[in-house]
């Protein structure tokens, strides 16, 4: 695939044109990042000459690395701009009541949050045995800064209808250990947006840290305000919010990956970097994970706020939000779906009500259609659902969408719903993740399609339908083993 020999390095250098042909043939197989039929994953801006010049900008500064500002001051330069810009937009800088935000560029939103969890977790380390409050609804890398930082993680139960936490709850799981409290900007499967002043208070209350994970929507909602959708507070103009994460990669539109991290103030920020001088080498110290940095995403993202500018982001924003209400008026206009959430964000979340309209399927024949969307499996009592990321490039094509999901709902329940033999339902009931030989694997593997795959199959609903079955620590496990036999080395 790549070329004769399957090897990413032969034995001869290969002509640069080549080299691309083989990248666009390998993109090929790949979902469309472009053109308003992806709900996930890619953020497009529809914008004439955008990705141009957020390429162009990249290249610019793509060896240039971010380990050490004092050799490379643009990119000081550059990422002090996009954290101020960020600040003022989520209701920081001068002349507001956070006047002192700082804040750090990294590589994405999974690690802002690891960063937030290590700063509030360092910030006290008369705590051995430090814990976080987060609802269950809260991205899932909460958990995975809790598990690489050994932070204990108390997940807070959703209400099945609002889909959001009870303060009360957020409350008492408020221990002396409890090193940060966690809410939602919107909750990236619902895109509902957690009460944050009144978390934010208690939080406070308990002398206790209050990050809000705006990753997601933190560039949107500030323009849906200013466009007079009703927003409820969550910014630095909340008392108690201590620190925001916001990716500039998603709603900003700037090429993957870059994120903000910002702190109320520059003392809540200090136990976030990481410093070592004793060793022989150079001094070390890093803001972030990271020790080298390409400054290329930096750059495409400074100049990619820079060309959109405040008014873009608005008229963006309102794209967006038009969107989102027709593809909301198509999921009510088909018999069988309802949303699981009024849309008050960038996200429409869709679940069936019909028992013979498998969701799972209807994936698969909205993909089949040219639509990709994210199915989500049932958890807690919320039942499975379908994710869709509504950008600004989606806006043209709306309208298409309602005749598209009715006929691939139509296909569905003709397809009917999927249905795993009853011993298989009996082994994902049953079986522990310690039970999962490789020749159990193997066997599921060659049962579902995924054996000898040199890619993902091109449909999907049986896999996500024994994911729903199995209990969450077996699909953890079954997960990390599906995905194993897909990253296979070409020798």
């Amino acid at each position: 695939m790549i070329d004769e020999s399957g090897s990413a390095l032969p034995a001869h250098g290969v002509p640069a044109e080549q080299v691309l042909a083989e990248v666009r043939r390998l993109r090929e197989a790949d979902r469309p990042t472009h053109g308003g039929r992806l709900f996930a994953y890619v953020y497009d801006a529809a914008v004439a000459g955008l990705d141009e010049l957020a390429a162009a900008a990249y290249a610019e500064s793509a060896h240039v690395n971010g380990l050490d500002p004092t050799a490379f001051p643009s990119l000081l330069a550059m990422e002090n701009a996009l954290v101020g810009a960020a600040a003022r937009v989520l209701g920081g800088g001068p002349g507001t009541s956070a006047p002192e935000v700082v804040g750090s560029v990294t590589s994405g939103g999974t690690e802002s949050l690891i960063l937030a969890v290590k700063a509030a977790r360092d910030a006290r380390p008369e705590i051995t045995a430090p814990r976080i409050v987060v609802p269950a609804s809260a991205h899932a890398a909460f958990a995975k800064a809790a598990h690489y930082l050994r932070v204990a993680l108390d997940p807070v139960p959703v209400d099945p209808t609002t889909l959001r936490p009870a303060v009360a709850d957020v409350a008492a799981a408020i221990t002396p250990e409890t090193v940060l409290v966690v809410c939602s900007a919107p909750s990236y499967a619902h895109g509902v947006v957690d009460p944050v002043a009144e978390i934010a208070q208690v939080a406070a209350a308990a002398g206790v840290r209050c990050h809000v994970d705006a990753c997601f929507g933190g560039w949107t909602l500030p323009y849906l305000r200013r466009l007079g959708v009703p927003v409820p507070a969550f910014d630095f103009a909340v008392p108690g919010v201590t620190s925001i994460s916001v990716d500039l990669h998603k709603y900003a539109y700037a090429p993957k990956g870059v994120s903000v991290l910002l702190h109320r103030d520059p003392a809540l920020r200090a136990p976030q970097y990481f410093a070592y001088a004793d060793w022989p080498g150079y001094t070390m110290v890093n803001p972030v994970i990271s020790s080298t940095r390409s400054g290329g995403p930096i750059a495409a993202a400074y100049a990619t706020l820079r060309h959109l500018g405040d008014d873009g982001y608005l008229e963006l924003t309102r794209r967006t939000w038009d969107a989102v209400r027709v593809l909301a008026d198509a999921v009510r206009d088909v018999e069988g779906l309802r949303l699981v959430a009024e849309p008050e964000s960038s996200v429409v979340c869709l679940t069936s009500t019909d028992p013979e309209l498998d969701l799972f399927v209807l994936v698969d024949e909205l993909t089949a259609r040219g639509w990709h969307t994210q199915p989500q499996l049932a958890y807690a009592g919320l039942p499975r659902s379908v994710h869709l990321t509504v950008t600004a490039a989606v806006a043209p094509r709306a309208a298409e969408f309602g005749s598209v999901l009715a006929d691939a709902a139509a296909a569905a329940r003709a397809a009917g719903p999927v249905t795993l033999p009853p011993e298989l339902l009996a082994l994902a009931g049953s079986l522990t993740p310690e039970a999962l030989t490789p020749e159990l694997v193997a066997g599921l593997a060659d049962g579902l399609g995924l054996a000898g795959k040199a890619g993902p199959p091109e449909r999907m609903a049986v896999v996500n339908t024994l994911l729903d079955a199995a209990p969450v620590a077996l699909r953890e496990r079954l997960l990390v083993e599906f995905v194993g036999l897909l990253q296979r080395p070409t020798y």
